[in-house]
């Protein structure tokens, strides 16, 4: 029982962090409706959080503690530069699950 756990606890922001790469990844496709050379970069533009989180995620995946404090790093960056806290449901959707992955890999490392 310790040993699931203990899993549980090691695979659930990994998988966390990926489906929230997916679903913030999910806004850039309203880019398509520009012409060709401009899609490329607004595609770009549109994708940079979701580089900054994968960056991250590979970061924490072996650095738990690095990783977890960059997360809620940027949680309490996301809720000043993206003006959340007027917006409860921007707090809940992008900040939310930031937060939580954060603390998340804090726990697995403290829990080693």
């Amino acid at each position: 029982m310790k040993k699931k756990r203990n899993r549980l606890l090691y695979w659930s922001p990994r998988v966390l962090c990926i489906i929230f790469i997916l679903f913030i990844s999910m806004f850039a496709l309203d880019v398509f409706e520009y012409p060709f050379p401009e899609v490329l970069v607004a595609l770009f533009m549109h994708l940079i959080p979701s580089f900054i989180l994968t960056a991250v995620t590979i970061l924490a995946w072996k650095k738990e503690k690095i990783g977890g404090i960059i997360f809620i790093g940027l949680a309490v960056f996301s809720v000043f530069f993206f003006n959340t806290l007027e917006n409860p449901e921007s707090l809940l959707f992008i900040t939310g699950p930031v937060l939580l992955v954060g603390i998340l890999f804090l726990l697995n490392h403290y829990k080693k």
